[in-house]
C-alpha cells in the first residue's frame, strides 16, 4: 500500500489543544518544530507570558527550554495514538543550533532534552553539518530517533543516510535479542522552495529546482531501501504568490515521502491528490542542465545552509535575549 504523510510545521501551546487536533483527525500524523517557530510563539502568543514570570529567576536558555519541552511534551502526547498504530506520530525538537560545529556538545544537549521531554515519539532535529553527521550516528545506535535538517545537497543527504543508517545497524546488532525494543526511526529534511527564491526561478515557466533537487536526494534515499530512514520534505511553503499554497506537497507527492508543511498549504492540499511518479536521476540532470549552472547550483547549495543555519541561530539569540 502506498502511503504518504503529511506533517504540521507549527507548534504553539493554544494551537496544540484545538486546531492540532482538529488536524489529527483528518490530515496530518506528525508535526516538526523550529527555533524561528518557537520565537514567533514565545514572543508573540499571550499564553507564555505567564509561564515566564513564574520562572523568573532562571537562565535565558533554561526558560527557553522549559516552555520549548512542555510544548513538545504535549504535541507528543496529542500524536501518541498515530505513533501507537504505526502511523508516524512523531514531533520534533532542534538543539541549540549554535553547536552545529561542535559534536559533542550537540550530542550532550540531544540526549539531555530527549530525556527531559522521556517521549519515544520525539526526534533529536540535527543540521546536516560535518561535525553532526556523527551524532546523528550516536542518537541513533542509542535507540533515539533522529530528523537530520537543513538538507540542500545531495552529498549532505548521503552523508545523513550513511551516519543514520550506521547507527541503526548498530542498534540492531546490540538489541535484536530483546523482544521489546523500539527501533528509532530517521528522517532526512530536504528543503526545498528556498531553492527556487534564491535562484530566481519563474518555477511556471522553468520548473522547480527545488522539487528537481529534492527528487534526487529522495532517489538517493528510497534506493537504498531502508524503511526506517525517510525523505521528508521541509521548507515547502510557496515564496511565489502565483504558486498554489499547496504547490510543492502536490509536486512532491511521492510514495512513502513526508511533507513537512506551513498550516496555509495544509488548509490548501485536497487528501485526493494523485500519487507523482519521481524521475529518474538522468532525466532530473538533464532538466536542471537547461536551468541552471552546476557553479550557481552549487553556490546556492552553501548559501542556502549557511543562511538556514544563521537564521535558526538568529530566532534562537532573539529568544534568549527577549527572555534574559
Amino acid at each position: 500500500m502506498k502511503k504518504f504523510s503529511l506533517w504540521c510545521d507549527f507548534i504553539e501551546n493554544n494551537f496544540l489543544e484545538k486546531e492540532f487536533l482538529d488536524l489529527l483527525n483528518f490530515k496530518i500524523n506528525g508535526a516538526t518544530s523550529n527555533p524561528s517557530i518557537f520565537k514567533n510563539a514565545i514572543l508573540n502568543s499571550s499564553f507564555y507570558k505567564n509561564q515566564i514570570i513564574k520562572l523568573k529567576g532562571k537562565k535565558a536558555k533554561e526558560i527557553y527550554e522549559e516552555l520549548a519541552i512542555n510544548d513538545i511534551k504535549k504535541a507528543a502526547d496529542k500524536l501518541m495514538p498515530h505513533f501507537m498504530n504505526f502511523n508516524d506520530g512523531f514531533i520534533s525538537l532542534e538543539i541549540d543550533p549554535r553547536l552545529c560545529d561542535r559534536t559533542s556538545l550537540s550530542l550532550g544537549e540531544a540526549k539531555r532534552l530527549f530525556n527531559a521531554i522521556a517521549k519515544e515519539n520525539v526526534m533529536m532535529k540535527i543540521p546536516a553539518t560535518e561535525a553532526s553527521y556523527e551524532v546523528m550516528y550516536e542518537l541513533m545506535k542509542e535507540g533515539i530517533s533522529v530528523n537530520a535538517t537543513l538538507v540542500f545537497s545531495q552529498d549532505q543527504g548521503k552523508k545523513c543516510f550513511d551516519a543514520l543508517n550506521e547507527g541503526l545497524k548498530y542498534f540492531y546488532q546490540k538489541n535484536s535479542h530483546l523482544a521489546n525494543a523500539k527501533t528509532p526511526k530517521a528522517v532526512i529534511s530536504i528543503f526545498v522552495s528556498r531553492f527556487d527564491k534564491f535562484l530566481g526561478i519563474n518555477v511556471l515557466e522553468q520548473g522547480s529546482i527545488g522539487v528537481l533537487n529534492a527528487n534526487l536526494i529522495y532517489n538517493d534515499i528510497v534506493s537504498k531501501n531502508e524503511s526506517n530512514i525517510r525523505a521528508l520534505f521541509a521548507s515547502t511553503g510557496v515564496k511565489d504568490n502565483t504558486l498554489s499554497k499547496d504547490y510543492y506537497i502536490q509536486e512532491l507527492f511521492f510514495e512513502n515521502s513526508i511533507n513537512t508543511a506551513p498550516l496555509d498549504a495544509i488548509d490548501a492540499f485536497n487528501e485526493k491528490c494523485t500519487f507523482k511518479v519521481p524521475l529518474d536521476n538522468a532525466k532530473i540532470y538533464d532538466k536542471l542542465n537547461q536551468i541552471v549552472s552546476l557553479y550557481d547550483l552549487q553556490k546556492a547549495y552553501k548559501n542556502l545552509m549557511d543562511d538556514g543555519l544563521e537564521q535558526f541561530c538568529i530566532a534562537y539569540e532573539d529568544i534568549l535575549s527577549a527572555l534574559s
